[in-house]
């Protein structure tokens, strides 16, 4: 399984845009460049399983980490 690194506010901002660029090829499917909404797959896949392949590899994380007990 991917490890999570992707926090709660970038998690429900990276779902919130997924919908908005996936509403707007639904909404405007004539339109020339239309095609390229369909790149709000990737925020919204990353958003729902809470992990970012480029994060991984930039080593980045924007969830907290769990302290274990001292």
């Amino acid at each position: 399984m991917l490890k999570k690194n992707v926090g709660t506010i970038d998690r429900a901002l990276r779902i919130i845009v997924g919908l908005a660029l996936l509403a707007g090829f639904f909404l405007n499917r004539d339109g020339a460049y239309s095609w390229l909404y369909l790149i709000g797959i990737i925020p919204l896949v990353t958003g729902l399983l809470s992990s970012c392949p480029l994060y991984t590899i930039l080593g980045l994380r924007t969830c907290p980490m769990n302290k274990p007990d001292a």
